[in-house]
C-alpha cells in the first residue's frame, strides 16, 4: 500500500475550499487536532491510530472482495527445475554438470506465460535453504554429510536454514536473499502472489541457522540432550544411542561421498516419527522431528502450557517470511503437527498480513474439518477423496467409477468443498504423462474439468503439466519413479521446449502440445471467473441415455449463470443423452444461449427443459445454458 501523508477519509488542505475553514482560520480537523492538543498529546496517537487502523482494514477488505471474485488458481514450480536451460541430464550429475536454475530465470517474462494460465499465486517450491551436497563453504556454509542427504541436490524438504533461501538458486550467492526478494516483487508487479513452503515437522539432520537474525535461538540450541523427553526440548532424543545411518546397499555415483556415518550422539528421532536410532532406508531418516509438546513414547500425552519454544520459534519463522512479502504457505504434513498449533499460530500471524492464505498437506478426511475450523486452515488437500478417485478413472482401472467423485461433494467435504485444493499433479505425485500413470496427459483432460468445476476451492497446476511432461528417466535418488525429481539438479525436458531458451514462448513445442496448453488456458479461463462455480449451487444429474459408471454430469448454477459439466471417461464409448433440467434450476435465471465453453461454440440448441449432449471417449464440455 502506497505510504501518503493523507488520512484516510480527509482530503488534502490543498483541495478544501473555505466554506471548511472556521473562524479560526483551521479545518474542523485542525480545529479538533488542536483541541486534542491541548487536553493532552496522547489523544491526538489514540486519534492518528485509530484512523490508520481503520485505513488499513478497509484495504484489506477490498483485497478480500478482489480475491472472492475469481477462484484461486495455483502454478507450483521448483526454481531449481524450472529455469534450468542444461540438457545434459547426468543421473546424480553436479550442479555445473546438469544445471541449475535461478530466481533470475523467472523473468517478466516467464510470469507472463504462468497469467496465461490464469494463475494467481505462484508457489515457490524450494525456495528455502535445504541440505544439499553442493559446497557453498566459500560463503560461510558447512558442507552437508552425503549419508545423510537425499540426491546430489537435497530434497527441499529437509530445511537447513529456516532463515535463509537456497543458495543453488542466485547468480551471486552472497546475495541470495536479495534476488528471492526481488523475485518477489516481481511477481507482485505481475498481480501474481506467493507461496511457499512452510516445512513445521521436521529439520535437516545438519540443521544449522547462519542467516538467522540477532537474538533468534537456533533449534536444539538450549535443548537437554540427556532426556528423551521435556517440554522445553526443541526435538526428541535417544540417550545413550548415537545414530546409525541407513543403506540400502546399491552403489551410486555419491558412494564415495559416504562413509556411512554421521555424528549425532544421542540420536535424534526421525521426521517420520521413527523413535529408534537406527532409521530404515524408507524412513524420513535425512530429518529430525520438531517438538511441539506432545510425549509420543508416553501415550503421546499433551504439553502445551506453558507454550512450548518451537511454537514460538515457529510463530517468529513465519511471521518473517510474511514480512518479505510471502503471501501463502504450503504447510507441509500438517496433519503431522498438534492442530493446537494450528490454531494457535495462524490467527497470529494473520494479524500481521490478514489476507495471508494457510494450505494445509492432508491425507485424513477424518479431520479435515477440524483443520479447517478449529486449525484455522484456509484449504487443505483434497488428495485423498479426488484426487485418488479421478487416478482410477485416467488410467482405466477395473475398479474406476464416477460414484468416488459424487462421494467427495455429497459426502466427504459436504459443506466445506470450497476450502479444498483440488489438483492432478504436484511434486508428490506421477506426471499424468508418465508410463506410470495415464501415459498420454490428453486422458486426464476430464478430470481436470471436473477437477476445476466441482467446487469454489483453489485448482493447482505442476509446471510442465500442461504441456504433458513425463518425468521420464532415471536423474537420481528418486530413481525411474513417474516423477519430475526433487532431490537432483535435472532439466526438464517438455517444460524446457516451452522455455524455449528463456523466451518462455513455447517455440520448441510441437503441435499437440501446443494444443494441451491452449486446452488448460480456456480451461482455467472459463472456470476462474465463473459465478457458478464460485458461488453457485450444486446438482448432480442422474444416469441418463447410455451413461455408465465412466460417465458423470453435474450442473452448477447461481442467479447470474447455470453451467452443464459433462465429463465421459471412458476409453471406448461415446456418451449419448438427453439431460434433463429441473424446474427450479430454470427458474434461477434467463436462459443464454446454449454455449460449449471450452470451445466457444454456439450450440444449434433451443432453449428449453433438456440439453442432449454427445461426447466422444475423454472428452469433456462446459455448457452454459
Amino acid at each position: 500500500m502506497k505510504k501518503s501523508t493523507n488520512v484516510k477519509g480527509f482530503q488534502p488542505r490543498a483541495s478544501i475550499s473555505k466554506k471548511h475553514f472556521s473562524a479560526s482560520g483551521l479545518t474542523p480537523f485542525g480545529e479538533l487536532i488542536l483541541n486534542f492538543h491541548q487536553k493532552g498529546k496522547a489523544r491526538i496517537l489514540t486519534l492518528l491510530i485509530t484512523f490508520t487502523i481503520l485505513s488499513l482494514s478497509s484495504c484489506e477488505q477490498k483485497k478480500s472482495q478482489n480475491m472472492n471474485d475469481k477462484q484461486i488458481v495455483i502454478y507450483q514450480l521448483l526454481p531449481r527445475l524450472f529455469g534450468n536451460k542444461n540438457t545434459t541430464n547426468i543421473p546424480y550429475g553436479t550442479i555445473e554438470q546438469n544445471g541449475s536454475g535461478k530466481f533470475n530465470d523467472i523473468t517478466d517474462k516467464a510470469l507472463d506465460g504462468i497469467k496465461e494460465l490464469h494463475a494467481n499465486y505462484v508457489w515457490y517450491t524450494g525456495a528455502l535453504a535445504h541440505a544439499s551436497l553442493t559446497d557453498y563453504s566459500a560463503y560461510g556454509i558447512k558442507v552437508d554429510d552425503a549419508d545423510v542427504v537425499k540426491g546430489r541436490a537435497g530434497s527441499a524438504y529437509a530445511i537447513r536454514d529456516y532463515y535463509d533461501v537456497n543458495p543453488d538458486l542466485a547468480v551471486d550467492v552472497k546475495n541470495r536473499m536479495n534476488e528471492f526478494e526481488e523475485l518477489i516483487k516481481r511477481t507482485h508487479a505481475k498481480d501474481l502472489k506467493v507461496i511457499i513452503d512452510f516445512v513445521p515437522n521436521h529439520v535437516a539432520r545438519s540443521y544449522h541457522s547462519y542467516a538467522k537474525p540477532k537474538g533468534v535461538v537456533d533449534f536444539g540450541e538450549k535443548d537437554d540432550l540427556n532426556r528423551s523427553f521435556s517440554t522445553q526440548n526443541d526435538f526428541y532424543y535417544l540417550p545413550g544411542q548415537p545414530l546409525v545411518v541407513p543403506t540400502n546397499g546399491q552403489k551410486t555415483p555419491l558412494s564415495v561421498l559416504q562413509d556411512g556415518k554421521f555424528d549425532e550422539n544421542p540420536a535424534k528421532a526421525t521426521g517420520n516419527n521413527v523413535f529408534s536410532a537406527s532409521p530404515k532406508y524408507d524412513d524420513w531418516y535425512e530429518t529430525i522431528k520438531l517438538n511441539y509438546g506432545v510425549d509420543y513414547q508416553n501415550h503421546e500425552q499433551q504439553h502445551f502450557d506453558p507454550i512450548p519454544p518451537v511454537w514460538t520459534k515457529m510463530r517468529d519463522i513465519l511471521i518473517y517470511w510474511t514480512n518479505k512479502g510471502v503471501d501463502g504457505f504450503r504447510c507441509d504434513m500438517a496433519e503431522m503437527v498438534p492442530i493446537a498449533f494450528w490454531n494457535w499460530v495462524i490467527p497470529q500471524v494473520k494479524q500481521v498480513k490478514p489476507d495471508l492464505i494457510f494450505l494445509g498437506e492432508a491425507y485424513n478426511p477424518k479431520v479435515y474439518k477440524q483443520y479447517l475450523n478449529e486449525g484455522k486452515f484456509d484449504y487443505l488437500y483434497d488428495k485423498v477423496g479426488l484426487y485418488d478417485g479421478l487416478k482410477k478413472l485416467i488410467r482405466n482401472e477395473p475398479s474406476a467409477d464416477v460414484k468416488d467423485i459424487r462421494r467427495v461433494w455429497q459426502v466427504e467435504s459436504a459443506g466445506f468443498g470450497k476450502h479444498m485444493l483440488r489438483f492432478l499433479e504436484n511434486h508428490d505425485e506421477e506426471r499424468i504423462a508418465s508410463a506410470g500413470f495415464a501415459g498420454k496427459a490428453e486422458l486426464a483432460l476430464p478430470a481436470m474439468v471436473v477437477s476445476a468445476t466441482l467446487g469454489a476451492g483453489p485448482v493447482m497446476l505442476y509446471f510442465g503439466q500442461e504441456v504433458g511432461e513425463p518425468g521420464k528417466g532415471q536423474e537420481g535418488f528418486g530413481g525411474d519413479d513417474n516423477r519430475t525429481t526433487i532431490f537432483d539438479y535435472w532439466g526438464v525436458p517438455n517444460h524446457q521446449k516451452w522455455m524455449n531458451g528463456g523466451l518462455f514462448d513455447g517455440g520448441k513445442l510441437d503441435e499437440a502440445q501446443q494444443n494441451l496448453r491452449a486446452y488448460y488456458k480456456q480451461l482455467l479461463k472459463v472456470t476462474s471467473t465463473s459465478d457458478a462455480v464460485l458461488h453457485g449451487d450444486i446438482y448432480d444429474v442422474p444416469q441418463t441415455g447410455n451413461m455408465n459408471n465412466r460417465m458423470y454430469a453435474f450442473i452448477r448454477y447461481s442467479a447470474n449463470q447455470r453451467l452443464l459439466v459433462v465429463a465421459n471417461f471412458d476409453r471406448n464409448q461415446t456418451l449419448e443423452a438427453n439431460i434433463e433440467i429441473p424446474d427450479d434450476i430454470l427458474k434461477v435465471k434467463h436462459s443464454s444461449p446454449v454455449t460449449d465453453l471450452l470451445t466457444d461454440k454456439k450450440l444449434n440448441i433451443p432453449a428449453g427443459t433438456s440439453i442432449p449432449v454427445k461426447l466422444a471417449p475423454v472428452t469433456a464440455q462446459v455448457i452454459e445454458f
